[in-house]
């Protein structure tokens, strides 16, 4: 086999990006051989994209029938996991938009079917991770030469939606149709990136506010304080509705800082590791001596096309993924314990209750 035989289910925004990566030769080891739509307009735009490609009207027929060896799942959140079952269910390689799922117990049941179809690849659409300065981060964070975590702060409110996004489809900010809001739509990728680069927190502490920048019934508003197992803190803040919004993502070390902000990586290093200082300074004042830098990366950023290209590779070569399906769940698990801790008005531990979620959630989807 010298290209994967793939079908896109689901030809949204996302799913169209995917399809128009392909046709456009940008995925060479990729054809697309089959299309599903529920929706008929999108589904004759999408058609019109790839005339060769067969079209279904229904995820679950495209993945039962043999125009594919592989499937690319862009539906709405709530059918990843099932549809991935499904996929496993019936010999054919999953690569999965995020978030994994809506809630952990969903994606858990996902991974669990994956594990049992060990010779076909499960991908997650993380492609955050083929960002050069995000790839860096982990890189000096994972190597230990800056010592342990002290804190994190990533500030990420360039989200900005106006009404008339949400108002563009009945599915999106609804607890039935979406399942969340800024938290689950717009930033399973920071999730991703946070537990990817700085570990899984071990509480959290989360205030959600629903609908209170727009006319909607989900969260578009959240700040967070999690803590971690080696008491590290840090705190998380997102919006829909910031103008002009922010993206800085900091992390203090024991030897140093690293910044991210405007697509750029600076580093302020110490001479000494700061627990070391300050347990024999004699100066009252004055922090350990540092130096500034900027800190190259090799540049690449190639995205959903990254995340696509690795995919194909794995198939067919065995060479790495970006990131593994399996893995999807571990920033819901991040998500669905910031909005616990908001239900509750407390504290929550992770990992969370994942039977009181499903309960809470399952009553506010019946109120909709």
């Amino acid at each position: 086999m010298s290209k994967i035989r793939l079908g896109v289910i689901g030809a949204g925004n996302i799913g169209t990006v995917h399809i128009r990566h392909i046709v456009e030769g940008r995925t060479p080891a990729i054809e697309l051989t089959a299309i599903a739509e529920r929706l008929p307009d999108k589904r004759a735009q999408a058609a019109g994209l790839c005339p060769s490609a067969a079209v279904f009207d229904e995820g679950a027929a495209l993945v039962e029938s043999d125009t594919c060896d592989a499937v690319l799942i862009a539906t709405p959140h709530y059918q990843h996991p099932e549809l991935s079952i499904a996929a496993f269910k019936a010999g054919k390689h999953v690569l999965c938009e995020k978030p994994a799922g809506v809630y952990a117990k969903q994606a858990r049941e996902m991974n669990e079917e994956a594990a049992k179809h060990p010779r076909l690849a499960f991908g997650m659409m993380f492609n955050q991770r083929t960002n050069c300065v995000y790839r860096k981060m982990r890189e000096l964070v994972h190597s230990g030469s800056l010592g342990g975590i002290k804190r994190v702060n990533w500030i990420i409110t360039d989200w900005y939606r106006p009404q008339y996004y949400y108002d563009s489809g009945g599915w999106r900010a609804t607890w039935d149709g979406e399942g969340g809001g800024v938290l689950l739509n717009q930033c399973p990728h920071n999730l991703d990136l946070l537990q990817w680069i700085c570990g899984m927190p071990s509480r959290v502490r989360a205030f959600c506010h629903e609908g209170k920048w727009h006319d909607i019934e989900v969260e578009d508003d959240v700040t967070a304080y999690v803590e971690y197992e080696n008491g590290a803190t840090g705190v998380f803040v997102t919006s829909t509705a910031d103008a002009p919004g922010t993206n800085r993502f900091e992390i203090t070390l024991e030897g140093g800082k690293l910044v991210c902000e405007g697509g750029k990586l600076t580093l302020w290093r110490l001479e000494e590791n700061e627990r070391v200082y300050c347990k024999k300074a004699k100066d009252y004042f004055a922090p350990p001596p540092h130096s500034v830098e900027e800190i190259e990366t090799d540049g690449q950023n190639p995205q959903h096309v990254g995340v696509m290209n690795a995919f194909a590779a794995h198939i067919l070569r065995g060479e790495p993924l970006t990131a593994h399906g399996s893995e999807g769940i571990n920033s819901l698990s991040i998500s669905n314990a910031m909005h616990l801790s908001h239900w509750l008005d407390r504290m929550v531990e992770l990992p969370a209750d994942e039977d009181l979620f499903l309960q809470i959630l399952s009553e506010k989807r019946a109120r909709t």
